[in-house]
């Protein structure tokens, strides 16, 4: 069999790779006990509105604060080991809580540590997963493997959350967070049957972890089209998480008075993003960086025009769009960062595109819930409008142009 053929198979051909996906794909239907029961749980016990909200940002905090930490920390030990690591906290937290609640000894104070320690692990394990993939996959084979990760990790998010709903109305909060804890055993089990990638910085001289960081920093604003679809993720994340997040709710409410109408929309952005996901990993890699700004380009108009439609139908196609276009675009873009980066520099690098995708979410969120009161219509035309400007910016670097 030729090269060539070799590196078109599917990376589900490769056992490595497909051990990872399904050990991640048995810890994700896990995790969604975990992420039903716990607002459940709190309201439970507090009956707060404001205190699932702090319980909530405790987790995102830590996210965010240590992304770029994580990433470093991937460029200079086992990205398979921080994974095992990561997953093995998480484990042992949830499995202490589950404990105290059958113990009827649970307190609220250690909620916020579960969140904390969640957050902290999240930001150490998003890199180091990032970091992993490329080891296990050829470069052709990278955007049909993130394509494969993120569409499970979609389905599982759309499908799961209902039946685990309906298992702790059953069973109570404490099994939940029980079956969350032994699934993490299926990711730590398929990791430790993965082979460690190779190591890229032998022979390199250690730095400090600050002086580190910012090396990944300098790395990223070295290369101009890097630097570019940096700035493009970030805008694109500010600019449709708040508004999107907080508006079509706003929407559903106020022109169509009722809450299946926001169902229904809520189901038209999550069908376009698996659409999306699917379609990125069979899309052939060919000239990608003008096939980008034009999707980035229809993005932004798609966003300000959401404010001016007023027939269900036509919103719910605009938002199916327009998220199958952001989901295209993201695997896409993660495909060409992990090919273009070297692998000394992989984890810092992804740690930053991480960064700009999530480390702003809560600050949009905030600002939509301000705007919104101020101007539906504005907030979307503003949100629509820094998305082509950012584009406009990028289009004008040549290396972004001439991506492939």
């Amino acid at each position: 069999m030729s090269n060539n053929t070799v590196t078109t198979l599917h990376p589900l051909r490769n056992s490595a790779f497909r051990l990872l996906w399904v050990g991640n794909t048995l810890s994700s239907i896990g995790d969604q006990f975990y992420f039903v029961a716990l607002p459940w749980l709190i309201l439970q016990l507090t009956g707060s509105g404001v205190m699932l909200g702090t319980i909530t940002m405790t987790a995102a905090i830590p996210r965010a604060v240590f992304m770029l930490l994580g990433g470093a920390v991937s460029d200079r030990f086992s990205p398979r080991g921080i994974m095992i690591g990561a997953a093995s906290s998480r484990a042992v937290a949830v499995a202490v809580i589950s404990a105290l609640i059958w113990a009827h000894s649970l307190q609220v104070w250690q909620l916020y540590v579960l969140a904390f320690c969640f957050g902290t692990a999240d930001a150490f394990a998003s890199p180091a997963a990032q970091t992993l993939l490329p080891s296990l996959v050829t470069s052709e084979q990278l955007a049909s493997a993130n394509s494969t990760f993120q569409s499970s990790g979609l389905i599982v998010t759309i499908v799961a959350p209902a039946p685990a709903g309906l298992f702790i109305k059953a069973f109570g909060t404490a099994w939940a967070f029980f079956i969350d804890a032994i699934s993490f055993l299926f990711i730590i089990g398929a990791l430790l049957n993965i082979p460690d990638p190779p190591r890229a910085d032998i022979g390199v001289p250690r730095t400090n972890v600050i002086q580190s960081i910012v090396d990944g920093l300098r790395y990223v604003r070295n290369d101009v089209a890097l630097t570019s679809l940096m700035w493009v993720v970030a805008v694109l994340n500010f600019a449709i998480s708040g508004p999107v997040g907080i508006g079509v709710a706003f929407i559903a409410k106020e022109k169509f008075g009722s809450a299946s109408s926001f169902g229904l929309l809520m189901s038209a952005l999550a069908a376009g993003g698996l659409t999306g996901l699917l379609a990125a990993g069979l899309f052939k890699q060919r000239k990608r960086g003008r096939m980008l700004l034009l999707l980035s380009t229809a993005i932004g108009v798609c966003l300000g025009s959401i404010g001016w439609i007023d027939r269900m139908p036509s919103l719910a196609a605009v938002l199916f769009f327009m998220s199958g276009a952001a989901a295209f675009l993201n695997v896409q873009m993660i495909a060409w960062f992990q090919q273009r980066v070297d692998r000394a520099m992989m984890g810092r690098v992804l740690s930053v595109l991480t960064f700009a995708s999530i480390g702003l979410m809560p600050i949009s969120m905030a600002i939509a819930g301000i705007a919104i009161t101020w101007s539906l219509h504005g907030m979307f035309l503003i949100g629509g409008g820094m998305v082509l400007l950012v584009t406009l910016v990028a289009t004008t670097a040549r290396p972004v142009r001439e991506i492939d």
